[in-house]
């Protein structure tokens, strides 16, 4: 083959301190490790290494040997034990590609065409094999340094941003990567105890990637087999000791950022309760989340809410009503009152709002009422 190849070689060291600079400029997790001028040069010498490799094997058209593998595997590894971020070595292995990219550009001139779409043939599947290897040492590294809890939670996270490096990050867990999920978010209000505390007891049950980040926000990923889901929700309501509103979303691996999405909004129109004993979907709270989507019908439901407030316990009366199937027996027992107070209560709701509660127009205005003022806390 032609100049591309023989000016890429004699440029793997100038390539390389390149790289390290720019890896040291980019990352500050990189440039902490890089301030031991040891560790620096440790790393210099990775990057000549890898260079010399792959201008070798692109040159012969070969593929990285076991050898070549398990030493990549054992420089992720120590990144990681080193203190490097799981997005730091994302970062690092998107600057190497187009680093990569960028050394060839260089080194080519236009007589080295077919060198060129050789080597852009020759770096996908070789270019892949060796960051699976650094990458699975990078994540055997991190068993080390990271509790476990917070690895089960960058697993959800890659998930949830569907990251193909999720395989890998559930390969070093020993957890299954199901083809189908439910994406469940959980709204909880302040006042919650020690996150680490709840959600270790909980992985002990349910060895499924959860997290717990955002204020009042929990989300689990469980198969879509069973009824997991709600056996998680309900574990975790028992941890926190406080009411909460539950909504899902299912999904495919690969495609549950959107299913993320969906679920969140199904999360913020659910109704806040102790001791959920349901997973909302679209389908249980359609014209919940259809109302928040519309100004007009927004803003109608909140004069009917603002109504009922004037009301004396008009809409703890009215979900008891809805949940207890309209039966006013049921639902005077459930509220601790007489029937006569109840029927009271219903000809105040029809008074206040014009909205007979056992009509088919009154449900459907009032229980959706009921449930956008319940998932407001």
């Amino acid at each position: 083959m032609g100049n591309l190849f023989t000016l890429w070689r004699d440029r793997i060291d100038t390539n390389s301190r390149r790289a390290v600079d720019v890896y040291t400029r980019e990352l500050p997790d990189f440039r902490k490790i890089a301030d031991d001028s040891r560790a620096r040069a440790a790393i210099v010498d990775f990057a000549v290494f890898l260079r010399e490799r792959t201008v070798a094997l692109a040159t012969e058209n070969k593929a990285f040997t076991e050898d070549d593998l398990a030493f990549l595997a054992s420089a992720g590894r120590a990144r990681a034990e080193g203190g490097l971020s799981l997005a730091s070595q994302r970062h690092v292995l998107l600057l190497h590609t187009s680093l990569t990219l960028k050394e060839v550009h260089e080194a080519a001139d236009p007589h080295d065409l077919d060198d060129v779409m050789h080597t852009l043939a020759w770096l996908p599947p070789q270019g892949l094999a060796a960051q699976t290897a650094y990458t699975r040492g990078f994540l055997t590294g991190q068993e080390a340094v990271v509790p476990v809890v917070d690895r089960v939670r960058m697993l959800a996270d890659t998930l949830l941003t569907d990251d193909p490096v999720a395989a890998e990050m559930a390969r070093s867990l020993a957890m299954d990567v199901p083809d189908r999920w439910v994406v469940v978010v959980v709204r909880i209000p302040p006042g919650h105890p020690t996150s680490t505390d709840v959600l270790d007891h909980l992985l002990a049950r349910h060895w499924t990637p959860v997290r717990w980040e955002e204020p009042g926000e929990f989300v689990a990923l469980v198969p879509d087999s069973g009824s997991q889901d709600l056996a998680v929700v309900q574990d975790f309501a028992d941890g926190v000791g406080l009411p909460c509103a539950v909504g899902a979303a299912r999904g495919r691996t690969g495609g549950l950022a959107a299913t993320f999405a969906r679920a969140r909004q199904v999360s913020r129109a659910a109704p806040v309760r102790r001791g959920p004993n349901t997973v909302h979907h679209l389908t249980d709270l359609f014209a919940e989340v259809g109302a928040a989507r519309i100004p007009p019908v927004d803003r109608w439901l909140r004069e009917v809410a603002d109504r009922l407030a004037a009301g004396p316990d008009l809409v703890a009366t009215l979900d008891a009503f809805y949940r207890n199937d309209m039966a006013r027996t049921r639902t005077a027992a459930a509220l601790g009152v007489h029937p006569r107070t109840l029927e009271y209560r219903l000809r105040r709701v029809q008074d206040l709002t014009g909205l007979d509660p056992a009509s088919v127009r009154g449900v459907r205005v009032l229980s959706t009422t009921v449930t956008r003022v319940l998932a407001a806390g």
